[in-house]
């Protein structure tokens, strides 16, 4: 058996074995694309009139919020630019729950109370990262099968290179002359766009492969020079100073002040209620709302506000090493924000053609398949 042979053999039956979950994290990542801008255009109770008020401040927006959501945990408060609504978020693994409330941020006026479990890119997210099963059981299946379609990738690409220059005129063209039947048009479409959307597929799946084994993100952290630890990991508050604590102005408000004092161009703020008597409070402010990489990532002992480090990769970017920023950087290269709209498009485009790819190529291997019965006739009958 050739070498091609075997290639296309381990081709056949990686994609056959992975092509239904390989389908379902493309094109839930083709819907996912446009995310933002969809909501921002199908969810009117995001934005508000911009008035020549301050903003309230997180314990009061926590008040109010609280009162539609008595028996929910409190996550955090976070503030948009100048028109755009403010988000009380209410989150909880176990039991598991995911709410918004969206409140006028002038006012405190409620806009809306969102079960986001509920919520179609929600749902959408939770077929790509799982599968819609549970976490235990769908990580591993997405990850196992993106690294998987690694392979595929690669051998895709041995078994399209020509041969020789007379072939390689086929393999850059679709070819949709009326007198091609659909299986050789269908064939092209597996070969020609596989093809070119190998290319950017590849990033799409290195960058899910960081997610998916902590040994692919630690590998390239550490090929990069990077040193800090990759796990979240929040510092703890100093409990026996809880008697220094001002009672005028909560703490969580503090926060919020100065970060606005420090951060005064930021486009999204964000403040971090305190889980425990111990917990400190997280702070973030993002100087481009459309990426989450340059986040500036605080925390503060919530008896004496005093800025508290950490270890890891999520503290303030210009601690930040080339390694931890590349890692930072991941999700905004996974749905192509990194490059902005253009990116993202890409990102659209390239997802759609891999969800083609299990469809096109299964389509190719049935023919055959259909097909190989009819020629060992006619061997027969000849002989």
């Amino acid at each position: 058996m050739t070498f091609k042979k075997i290639i296309g053999k381990i081709h056949l039956w990686l994609g056959l074995s992975t092509g239904l979950v390989v389908f379902i994290i493309a094109i839930t990542g083709c819907l996912y694309a446009f995310q933002a801008e969809i909501q921002d255009l199908t969810q009117p109770y995001r934005f508000v009139e911009p008035q020549q008020a301050a903003y309230l401040p997180p314990s009061v927006l926590k008040g109010i919020a609280e009162k539609q959501l008595p028996d929910k945990h409190l996550h955090a408060v976070e503030y948009g630019q100048p028109g755009k609504a403010a988000q009380v978020i209410f989150f909880h693994f176990e039991p598991s729950y995911y709410y918004s409330v969206y409140l006028n941020p002038y006012t405190g006026e409620v806009l809306r109370v969102k079960d986001m479990d509920a919520d179609f890119f929600r749902i959408v997210l939770m077929g790509h990262y799982y599968l819609w099963l549970p976490p235990q059981i769908g990580q591993p299946l997405v990850a196992s099968a993106t690294l998987l379609f690694a392979v595929l990738l690669v051998s895709g690409i041995v078994l399209w290179w020509p041969k020789n220059k007379a072939a390689a005129k086929q393999r850059f063209w679709l070819r949709w002359k009326p007198t091609l039947n659909w299986k050789r048009k269908n064939y092209d479409l597996h070969n020609v766009l596989g093809f070119y959307a190998s290319w950017i597929a590849v990033i799409l799946t290195l960058t899910g492969l960081v997610w998916g084994f902590q040994w692919v993100a630690q590998g390239l952290h550490a090929s990069l020079g990077g040193e800090k630890p990759l796990l979240y990991q929040e510092p703890v508050s100093d409990k026996s100073r809880s008697e220094a604590a001002s009672e005028q102005v909560p703490a969580i408000d503090r926060v919020w002040l100065l970060m606005q004092r420090e951060y005064p161009r930021a486009e999204r703020l964000e403040v971090h209620v305190p889980d425990s008597d111990t917990a400190a409070i997280a702070a973030n402010a993002n100087a481009d709302a459309r990426t989450f990489w340059q986040i500036d990532y605080r925390y503060f002992d919530q008896y004496t506000l005093a800025e508290l480090p950490v270890e890891h990769i999520y503290g303030r970017l210009k601690d930040a090493q080339l390694a931890d920023k590349v890692l930072r950087m991941n999700y905004d290269i996974h749905v192509g924000a990194i490059l902005g709209l253009p990116g993202k498009i890409l990102a659209f485009f390239c997802s759609l053609v891999v969800a083609s790819l299990p469809v096109t190529g299964f389509l190719i291997w049935w023919g055959r398949r259909k097909r190989a019965p009819v020629a060992r006739k006619r061997a027969v009958v000849n002989a």
